[in-house]
């Protein structure tokens, strides 16, 4: 059965008398009187051929049927006014629209934006990720992160951080406990990344010659590869910003060798045409700062929730 558009006063009052359990306090809201509230009621029930309240000497109390369509009814209204709300946004709520690389995002940028939303707690961030330079027009993001040379044609680019790769696997990893020297890793299973830098150019970097690299298991996307090795399948060259959350957490260990810098590097960018509004440049300023710590935040939880005594409020 449709509901004609017609019957909508009726399922809104509806909804209202449901929450309240109670006509006259319905009524009382929706500036009614409690005998209107019943008869949209009564409507509804007969165009749905289904008892939606029991009546009884006390007041009125939700059947079986009419909690199903109670639940539907104030979620679709709580759809409906977040809609509105977002028709007309509070004047005090500031938007920013910022692109990056899911690696990036995952791994670097969002551990570190709960310091971020703390301090500006008005700005809201809609974060979009995505390999590809998006068009920075009126309607798209206003500032990206990118890796790479640091110039791209029509963008105004801010150097954000350098970069280096090192080889990174599980400690779990057969083989990777008794490693002693870089030459030793070609003997591991292999991951690549497709990064512009591969196991060659490290394996060059640290002085190995002559080795006949085993096939490679290839990943599109660095975020993947390194979920990969977490999970034991080989061992990865890992950009340091990507790899430092799980070196953290000893989901992955440094394998021996040196660190090769990496030829690019991490930008903020933005179109040339278009004047950083404030809270854009807030966001980069913050950027540049965060980038001089290189140890990613790590999420806190309650003390209940590790194991621990709550603090106690009345100790100094």
């Amino acid at each position: 059965m449709i509901l004609r558009p017609a019957l909508l006063p009726a399922l809104g009052v509806f909804a209202v008398a449901a929450r309240h359990q109670n006509f006259a306090h319905a009524a009382q809201e929706l500036h009614l009187t409690a005998s209107a509230v019943s008869h949209h009621v009564r409507r509804l029930e007969e165009l749905l051929g289904t008892v939606l309240f029991q009546r009884h000497a006390r007041g009125v109390r939700l059947t079986a049927e009419g909690r199903q369509l109670a639940d539907a009814a104030a979620a679709a209204l709580s759809d409906l006014n977040a809609v509105a709300g977002n028709l007309h946004p509070q004047a005090d709520i500031v938007p920013l629209r910022v692109t990056t690389i899911r690696s990036l995002s995952y791994c670097w940028l969002i551990p570190r934006l709960p310091r971020f939303t703390r301090q500006h707690p008005r700005m809201r961030i809609e974060l979009q990720t995505s390999t590809e330079l998006v068009r920075f027009d009126e309607s798209g993001p206003e500032l990206g992160i990118r890796y790479g040379l640091g110039q791209w044609p029509g963008m105004t680019a801010h150097h954000l951080m350098d970069d280096e790769l090192c080889p990174v696997a599980s400690p779990a990893l057969a083989g990777v406990s008794a490693l002693r020297d870089a030459a030793q890793i070609a003997a591991l299973p292999l991951l690549s990344d497709m990064s512009p830098q591969g196991w060659r150019d490290w394996f060059r970097a640290a002085g190995v010659r002559g080795l006949d690299l085993p096939s490679l298991h290839t990943f599109s996307d660095s975020t993947d590869a390194m979920r990969a090795a977490v999970y034991g399948i080989g061992a990865v060259l890992a950009r340091k910003h990507i790899a430092q959350p799980y070196l953290q957490r000893y989901e992955l260990v440094r394998l021996p060798g040196p660190a090769l810098k990496a030829r690019y590097a991490y930008y903020v960018v933005h179109a040339e045409h278009r004047p950083l509004s404030p809270t854009a440049q807030a966001f980069m300023d913050w950027l540049k700062r965060e980038a001089l710590d290189e140890r990613t935040p790590l999420p806190t939880l309650p003390d209940e929730l590790l194991g621990l005594p709550p603090a106690d409020p009345t100790r100094d």
